[in-house]
């Protein structure tokens, strides 16, 4: 049983970092999925695939994944740096604002 832990990335539809800040640890899957016959949806008879642990800090989830045995791989998250224009949205509306205003 093998598991991975992560910090989960931003979605695509998310503009802030809600949910990005816990860790997850999830388990690799150990069968492949199946296409029922009668319905066609998917099928696994993996029920650890299923699992998925949040932990406040890395250091939670490594311990939790050690005391139980478990073989973990740990996976580095690649965070942006934050966008932050000089003169944001707030400025169209300031008093020291130069040029026309347009709408």
């Amino acid at each position: 049983m093998r598991a991975r832990i992560y910090q989960p990335a931003k979605t695509a539809t998310q503009s802030g970092r809600a949910k990005t800040r816990t860790w997850v640890l999830e388990f690799a899957p150990d069968s492949p999925r199946f296409a029922d016959p009668l319905m066609g949806w998917t099928g696994s008879t993996d029920t650890q695939a299923q699992v998925r642990l949040t932990f406040d800090t890395k250091d939670a989830a490594i311990e939790y994944a050690e005391e139980n045995d478990i073989d973990y791989v740990l996976l580095r998250s690649q965070s942006r740096a934050p966008n932050v224009r000089k003169m944001g949205y707030g400025e169209n509306f300031s008093h020291t604002r130069r040029g026309a205003w347009t709408h």
